[in-house]
């Protein structure tokens, strides 16, 4: 019987698959490890991380066709070429941060992320509902959180909210920074918290993240912009960016997310992001109780008992109830 023969297509198809498995089996003497410190469509700048002489080299690299998903903070193979490298493979991830784009689909934000600062300002008005959506998705991700209380020096109507939400999250043990650029105050502090993490700064637009990054990381170049007359701030950041820092951690600067979408989750994964709903859970009458306005509901009675903050439950059940509605 004769041979079958091949498509012009099938013949492309096997000769790229050919090529591709040749550069995976590269000479690994030609390969070299990096850091992808931004991505740009099909491209990405590339930090490398083999070099022993001290000294940091960023190469602009293709990516493979293969490669889909390659965000900041990933780490490559890849091979140097002239005048552009290529991204061979990605390493396996620690962690991946995403958010939803606008069809509701999970895009890739951030990889092997060890802490995420939340950073809230008294402007624009901070929202605590906003905050613990962040803090559920932390949770979930297994990633140390962290909350900045950014520009001090301004005092207004929200200044009393501030402190009841930092009260808040500090008595419910999470680590909160207050610090003022103006001022320069808790910059120190701050700078100790980065020290030897990889973290990515969230929050509303407007409330100060890039100015953060510029005092923090000079080189970075940040763009920043005033707020807007409407009270939110622009998009001045259109792309995750990673910066090195001196204390040997990474500084991931993500674009304005105003809401953190957290659809793809069940209920009983959003209670257990509440930290303090944990001691309560699988206590309720009724195995499949929601906490919301259900008959011996253990998580009710402790927030009648003052064991769990009223908000905070208010909070959760706007969060399942705007899952019951999608």
């Amino acid at each position: 019987m004769s041979k079958r023969r091949l498509s012009l297509q099938q013949q492309r198809r096997i000769s790229k698959k050919h090529h591709l498995d040749q550069e995976l089996n590269a000479d690994t003497a030609t390969l070299s490890m990096g850091l992808v410190i931004a991505r740009f469509s099909k491209q990405a700048k590339i930090l490398e991380l083999s070099d022993g002489d001290g000294d940091q080299h960023i190469f602009r690299c293709h990516i493979r066709a293969n490669i889909l998903d390659l965000v900041a903070g990933d780490m490559v193979r890849w091979q140097p070429g002239a005048p552009t490298g290529v991204v061979v493979a990605v390493m396996p991830r620690k962690s991946l941060m995403s958010r939803p784009d606008s069809n509701g689909k999970l895009r890739p934000l951030a990889a092997n992320v060890s802490q995420i600062a939340i950073v809230i300002a008294p402007e624009p008005a901070p929202h605590q509902n906003l905050v613990d959506r962040y803090l559920v998705a932390i949770e979930h991700l297994g990633i140390q959180p962290l909350l900045v209380i950014n520009k001090t020096d301004l005092v207004g109507e929200h200044t009393e909210h501030l402190e009841r939400l930092k009260a808040l999250y500090q008595g419910l043990g999470y680590p909160v920074i207050a610090v003022s650029t103006k001022q320069n105050r808790g910059l120190d502090q701050l700078r100790s918290a980065l020290d030897g993490e990889s973290t990515v700064f969230v929050g509303q637009s407007g409330v100060g993240k890039s100015s953060l990054v510029n005092l923090i990381c000079p080189e970075a170049g940040a763009a920043v912009s005033a707020l807007s007359l409407a009270d939110k701030g622009r998009h001045t950041t259109t792309n995750a960016n990673l910066y090195t820092l001196d204390s040997g951690g990474y500084l991931i600067d993500s674009p304005g997310i105003r809401e953190f979408g957290l659809w793809h989750m069940e209920p009983a994964e959003v209670a257990a992001g509440f930290i303090e709903f944990r001691p309560f859970l699988g206590q309720c009458k009724f195995r499949n109780c929601r906490h919301l306005d259900e008959p011996g509901c253990a998580i009710l009675e402790a927030s009648g008992d003052k064991a769990i903050s009223g908000s905070r439950i208010t909070s959760y059940q706007q969060i399942v109830k705007e899952l019951n509605q999608r």
